[in-house]
Parts: structure tokens; sequence; C-alpha cells
């Protein structure tokens, strides 16, 4: 199907359609109807440019099932990998490096630094340069990994080279036709997760708890906030060159007997004082210094030893220039009346100018004169520049620690760097999924302008379902699995116009310190979008991740251990669930409309209202309570939302949840008959995809599943006989 290699031969001679004797159309028709379904299918829509760029290796299963109403659904199966897997943690790994060299630069221009914040810049440039030089042999690593790979097997889940590729990545997409074609998509790949530092000490979610419970409270500063800092310094280094440029022209123009020119200087200086006030009188200023004096009272009588070994007896307040003073109380007008003495200072200077120029009219002789000017203007002009100097050495010192300070907090605030190293490694996997499952979303989109409005308007609802049991080395995946997809929220998507249709030129590409996927479409295609979608109006995420662990482990957990991890995430994404539905309702209204259809979905009797949804989906006394995992997938197809789910390796749990799926699908919309459900539940775990991929990773056909451990497992979730061993 891709194109590569002439493999062999099929021979098809006759479709045999059941039931046909009482239609009146030859069944030699009805063989041909079906053959031409299937070749549109394949080659006008997975054909594409943007498809053929997105999807490779691919595997396709086809069969044919009853409906209730004994009419035939031809069913296809199609699992592709997506050059996404490898394609994605380079950019990504690419764009940490840039961020982290970018810091680096940017502490290290803050120039001569107390003991104290030189301290703090000492421990940002180590953790910098320790994350860039990893992050930089990973990417050679994954550099000298063919072109053309886009698979990582569960076998190599904990190679270190491979920390930042998603495990096991695949769409798996089912086809219906009946006769017309509709498509059901899901993303699988082993839960993200840093497989190669192991889960000793726990995951993400703990290692994270328990060093915010060791850090010093800290006021944080955004990224804007710190370029808004950088702006200014760079603003101060400008202006009061100028200023006192300035002063002392003005001083030597009033030893001239040239009015017009010292009146010239004069609003040269006025001109310039005033623009010095405007670009530092600054909100962000006053508030850092209030941070200042507030962190050197309560570090007043602690010590702080850097991860260089310096021990450094108080604060940020050493950098103050006023003896030594250390105010209890701190004056929240000072800043304020550093800008009064500025003002005041220049117009001493104006009105002094205005005085001299009427004595002029009665002094006698030029020396008198001269001497006049410069004697009285000389101290005003002095004080003038002590006024600048003061408000310049506030301002420097309140700019640096915002830039400090958000130095800190993205880099070593966040914890050691095996915890920062860990926490991409998920976050880069996850990403890798939803940006496929988004793009997968998006071109079978294209023609729907309700899901379009959505899309830039609402967003895009991601739905991680995770599988994995609250037990043992599992509970640290999913603490790795919640942080990952919870760092999502700060990607956001937009639309480009590509160069050319060629596969490299609609690959989406990763920008930003935020993370904005840029996502091409030819051009064709990208000139009947909606026009905020073509002027590059971000489309944000949501994600939400539920787990319902089946296998025996969990059943340990729920007699023995503990499934407060699994209860918290659950009822957590509940919440941001709902809260994106009531988003969808209210900003769309018509679309709103169709959530609420969704109760009929849900048990009538705990569910009355919408506002009750969250406790529908928690029964805290119900093991292994699959219908969370059912019904939150329900609401994601509902609202255009994308599905992700894992376990693992995506190679076993993944399959008995994808197969269910599928074959709930075809129950509920598409009228399977009850008999053939299981017919079909078996073959697609038997002999569809799902069993190539667990060759592809293991390279046996066996489920990894014991008839023992099969016991633990709902019902609906254990493979048919022979299936696995």
């Amino acid at each position: 199907m891709d194109g590569v290699n002439e493999v062999g031969e099929v021979r098809v001679s006759r479709v045999q359609m059941e039931g046909d004797n009482e239609s009146q159309t030859p069944s030699e028709h009805k063989c041909s109807t079906l053959c031409d379904s299937i070749h549109g299918s394949v080659h006008d829509k997975d054909n594409s440019p943007m498809m053929r760029a997105l999807l490779c290796a691919q595997v396709s299963k086809v069969n044919r099932f009853k409906t209730e109403d004994q009419r035939w659904l031809l069913v296809r199966e199609q699992m592709s990998e997506t050059p996404l897997s490898f394609s994605l943690p380079k950019q990504l790994l690419s764009l940490l490096i840039q961020e982290h060299t970018n810091r680096i630069q940017e502490v290290k221009e803050l120039g001569d630094l107390s003991p104290h914040w030189d301290g703090l810049r000492h421990d940002v440039i180590s953790h910098c340069n320790h994350l860039t030089g990893c992050y930089q042999e990973l990417l050679t690593e994954l550099e000298k990994v063919s072109a053309s790979s886009c698979f990582k097997p569960s076998t190599s889940k904990s190679d270190r080279h491979l920390q930042f590729v998603p495990t096991n990545l695949h769409t798996q997409r089912m086809e219906v036709t009946s006769p017309d074609s509709v498509w059901y998509d899901v993303i699988t790949f082993g839960a993200p997760a840093d497989h190669h530092q192991a889960f000793k000490h726990g995951g993400l979610k703990k290692l994270l708890s328990k060093h915010t419970n060791l850090r010093e409270s800290c006021v944080s500063y955004s990224q804007e906030e710190s370029s808004r800092a950088k702006e200014l310094l760079t603003r101060m280094a400008q202006l009061q060159p100028l200023v006192f440029g300035l002063a002392e022209e003005l001083l030597s123009v009033a030893q001239e007997l040239n009015t017009a020119r010292l009146r010239q200087v004069l609003g040269s200086l006025m001109e310039q004082t005033e623009q010095f006030v405007h670009a530092l009188k600054e909100e962000l200023v006053k508030c850092a210094l209030l941070e200042i004096h507030n962190q050197c009272i309560a570090n007043a009588n602690s010590s702080h030893v850097h991860s260089n070994g310096l021990l450094c007896e108080n604060c940020p307040a050493d950098q103050e220039q006023d003896g030594g003073r250390r105010d209890t109380e701190y004056d929240e007008e000072e800043w304020d009346r550093v800008w009064v003495n500025v003002g005041k200072s220049i117009n001493c200077i104006v009105a002094m100018v205005d005085r001299l120029q009427q004595q002029e009219e009665t002094l006698q002789t030029v020396m008198s004169i001269t001497s006049s000017h410069s004697s009285h203007l000389l101290p005003l002009v002095v004080t003038l520049r002590d006024c600048v100097r003061e408000a310049v050495m506030k301002a420097q010192v309140a700019m640096t620690f915002v830039v400090l300070q958000e130095a800190v907090d993205a880099t070593v605030a966040q914890g050691p760097v095996h915890i920062a190293q860990r926490r991409h490694a998920a976050f880069s996997q996850a990403l890798s999924a939803v940006v496929c499952g988004v793009m997968l979303k998006l071109y079978r989109g294209l023609e729907d302008p309700d899901f379009l409005r959505q899309l830039h308007t609402v967003g895009v609802l991601a739905q991680f379902e995770s599988l994995l049991s609250t037990h043992g080395d599992e509970i640290g995946m999913l603490e790795d699995m919640e942080v990952g997809v919870a760092d999502l929220k700060g990607v956001s998507f937009t639309i480009t116009e590509a160069k050319t249709e060629q596969p490299d030129d609609l690959l989406p590409t990763l920008s930003g310190t935020c993370f904005i996927v840029e996502v091409p479409l030819p051009p064709e295609t990208f000139s009947s979008l909606p026009q905020e979608l073509k002027d590059g109006l971000l489309i944000r995420v949501d994600p939400v991740l539920f787990n319902i662990g089946i296998n025996q482990h969990q059943s340990y957990a729920e007699r023995f251990g503990d499934c407060s991890l699994q209860e918290r995430i659950n009822q957590q994404s509940c919440e941001r669930l709902k809260a994106y539905c009531n988003t969808l309702r209210d900003r769309l209204p018509d679309m709103g409309k169709a959530f609420l259809s969704l109760l009929r979905f849900l048990p009538v009797k705990r569910v009355r209202f919408l506002p009750t949804l969250a406790n529908c989906f928690i029964e805290a006394k119900k093991r292994k309570n699959v219908e969370v995992l059912w019904i939150a997938a329900k609401v994601c197809r509902k609202v255009n939302g994308v599905r992700l789910t894992s376990c693992k390796s995506a190679k076993d749990r993944t399959a008995m949840s994808v197969t269910l799926e599928q074959c709930a699908l075809l129950r509920e919309r598409h009228a399977l008959s009850q008999q053939h459900f299981s017919i079909a539940l078996d073959w697609m775990r038997r002999d569809g995809c799902r069993m190539e991929n667990v060759e592809k990773n293991i390279g046996s056909r066996k489920f990894a599943f014991s008839s023992v451990q099969l016991l633990t497992f709902p019902k609906l979730y254990r493979p048919p006989d022979g299936s696995y061993g």
C-alpha cells in the first residue's frame, strides 16, 4: 500500500453476500459496489498528500459483519506508524537546548551581582549546562537513527537514547462502510513515562511534591514579565547616558552667551528625562522592590548554601546602596518618591534658567553672566544626576531580581536535573501522540464548518485513557503520565499554508518556549479555511486523563493497597471535562445542545442534571469501574475530541480496549447484531491489526496474558482462546 515494492498478487474472484436472495439486485452488482467502496476509500481519502505525510507503514484488515436488520457492514481496521514519533522529539530537544542556552546568556549579561545573587546565577548556569549537554547527546543519537524510522518498540522503552520517543505509537483506525464510509480513530501509545530512570523513587507527581515541600517560598514571574524586565534593563543602559550627557551639555552651554542654544539643550534634556521616567516608572519595578524587601526580612536570620558551596548570610538587599539600612517595614510609596524627586529636579533647572535669563538684562559684563549661570545651575544638575542615578540603581536591582527569579523558577526551582529531564521526556512522548491525534482530527474535519468553528472558538479536547494499575512500578508510570498530560495545557496549534505538497513540507513544526505547533496544509485546502484560522489564531488543547486499572495488580491494589491516585486523577479530569463541555455549550449553543444528548448514555438513576456528571464517573466502592472509560470516550467523541489509549507499552491491555471500543461503536452506531458483536470482537483480537502490533513489538503473535491473570480482568477485556500465552 505504501508503493515501495511489488511483493505479490492477490486475486479476488468473488465476494459472497449472504441474505441477498430476496433482493432484486444481482449479487455481481453488489460485489462491484462493495469493491468500489473499498477502492474509493483507500485511494481517495487515505492517499491524500496530508495522510501520506502523517501516516506510514500501514497494516489493514477487512471483514464483514451482519447488523440486527440483516444488512452487512464492511469493516476495515487500519493501523499505521507516524514519522512524528521521531521528528517531534528531535524538534523539542532542539528547542530545549536553545532555551537553556539563551537563559545562560541572559543571566551572564546581568553583570556584577551580590554574592547571594551570583550564587543563584551559578545555580541556573550549572543546571542549564547539564541539561544542554544531556539533550545535545540525545539529539545526536536520534539524528543517527534512519530517517525512515517511525517506530520505537516496547522492548526499547528503557533505552536512554530513546527517552523522548513515544513507545509503540500508532494510529488505530476503523472504517465502516454501510454503504457510506465513516471513520473512527484512536491513538495508541505506551504511557508517557521515563522508563530509563525507572520508578524506584516514584514518578513525577511524587518527586515534584517532595521537591516543592523542600523549596523556600518565593515569588514567581512569567516569561512575559522577565522579557519586560530585560527590555527595561536595556532601556536604562541607553537612556541614563543620554540624560547625563545632556545635563553636562547644559552646563557647558550655560557658559556661553547664547539664550537660544541654552533653551534648545534644556528642551532636549526635558524630553529625554520625560522618556526616562516613562520607560522606568512601571508597576513591575515597584512590586519587585517590595518582594525583594519581603524576602530579605524573611531570610534575615537564615543562610542559603548554593550548589557551588557558597554560603550567603542575608539576601538581595545586599545590593541596596543605603548604608546597610534594613527597615522592618517597607514604604510602598518610596518608589513613587524617587520619580517625584526626578521631576522636582528638572523643574528646578527650568525655573533657574528662566531666572538667569531675566537677570541678563541687568548684568553688565559677559563674565558675570556666565559665572552666574554656571554657579547656579551646577548644584541643580548634580541633584538631577543623583536622582536619576538612584532611580536607575533601584530599577536595575528590581529588574535583575525579576530576570533571575524567572530563570531560577524555570530551571532550578523545578527540581534537580533528573526531575527536569524526566518531565521533559514524559511531555515529549505525550506531545508526539497528541499532535498526531489533532492532525488526524483536523484532516477529517476540514469539510465540517461546525468543527472548524469549534477549533478557534473553544479549542480541542484530548482525552487520554490509561489502563495502568496503582500497584508497583505502574504507580510511577501513572504519576509520570499525569504530569506529562497536564503539561500539554501549555501547547497551542496554529494552521499555516504549506509551500508544497511534498511530505516534508506537510509535517508539523514546533516553535517557541510555550510550544506552538504549526500544522501546514496544502494551499488549496488552506484557502478554504475560516478567516480566523487563516489569520493564525491559536488553537488550544484541553487534556484530560482517566485511568482504570484492569489487571491482576489492580486487584492487589484494591484489596490491600491504595487507589487514591486513580480516584484523584479521575475526579480532577471529570471537573476539567465538565468545564470544557460547559464552555462549548456557552460559546457554541448549537453544539452544546448535542452535548446534552449525552445524558442518554448515562445511567438515569445516577444522573439528574449536568452538574452531577462527575458523580456518575466516580464510584469509589466499585472495583475496576471500566464504565468510567466508556463514558469518557463517548463524551470525547460527541464533542469532536481526540481519543488516546495507553497501558504500559500499548501492546496487550491497549489492544483489549481499542477492539472493545470499535465493536461498541459498531453496535451503538451501526446496529451490529449481538451475535456478531462477539464474533467481531474475537476476530479483531485474534486476526486484526492489534495482533500485528504484538508481533512487531516482541516477535510473537500472542498477547502477554496467562489464564490465571485473565480471571482478574473484566470479562469484556479478555482475549479469545489461543490468542494469549
